[in-house]
């Protein structure tokens, strides 16, 4: 499956434990269709310490990956979760614009 999502975007969760959450995306799993968002999806890993890394053990909370289709982009100019289209520019450019106000995307 091709996302239109890239690293840095602004997406907002439409479905799951943390719907309605806004958050950037960290990482991009083509293989695995997932996104990695930031302060979404949270969740607990018990981890070993290890003295060489200088690593503490104990509980760690980190976000954890969630399917591309449980997310959406959402456009900085309208503010609000909208699909992504790709369309040329004058000059030969293939851009990403909003599907909802047609401005181009970063």
């Amino acid at each position: 499956m091709k996302t239109k999502l890239r690293k840095d975007d602004k997406v907002m969760v439409i479905a799951g434990k943390d719907k309605g959450k806004i958050g950037k995306i960290l990482k991009v799993y083509k293989k695995k269709d997932a996104v990695l968002v930031e302060k979404v999806n949270v969740v607990k890993r018990h981890t070993k310490a290890n003295p060489y890394a200088n690593q503490p053990g104990g509980i760690v909370e980190k976000e954890a990956p969630i399917h591309v289709s449980n997310v959406q982009a959402v456009c900085d100019a309208c503010t609000k979760p909208t699909r992504i289209g790709y369309k040329k520019t004058e000059d030969g450019k293939k851009v990403r614009f909003c599907k909802k106000c047609n401005e181009i995307f970063k």
